[in-house]
């Protein structure tokens, strides 16, 4: 049975993400808008570059994301919501420490006049 494409946006969108996150997260300002909301450990940062600020801000330089899963569901207006899963292995930390556990979640939207057709 064939993917559906919500599953193949969302699994592809979760590849850059991280992939871009674990080599200059400068890059990931054009996955934000100016109604982007993004929220760290209780904190909610609103708009692109306040986004990329608090993630480039970030106590820890270099990190490495291994996903152990992806779970993506359709939403209305034609958007994604995406929940993922993984260990985090953060610069600095003793290689014998087990990584850090995280979840996180995305709810990705067409842009306004891009066409907005998953497929």
């Amino acid at each position: 049975m064939a993917e559906a494409p919500f599953e193949s946006v969302g699994k592809a969108f979760v590849n850059h993400y991280y992939a871009t996150f674990d080599s200059n997260r400068a890059n990931l300002a054009n996955l934000y808008q100016d109604q982007s909301m993004f929220t760290w450990e209780g904190e909610k940062i609103m708009g692109a570059a306040n986004i990329v600020t608090k993630l480039t801000t970030l106590p820890f330089q270099q990190c490495a994301h291994q996903v152990t899963s992806i779970d993506c569901q359709p939403t209305s207006g034609e958007g994604v919501l995406v929940f993922v899963c993984g260990n985090l292995k953060v610069e600095g930390e003793s290689a014998d420490r087990p990584p850090l556990k995280y979840s996180q979640s995305f709810v990705l939207m067409p842009l306004p006049g891009g066409g907005g057709d998953w497929g």
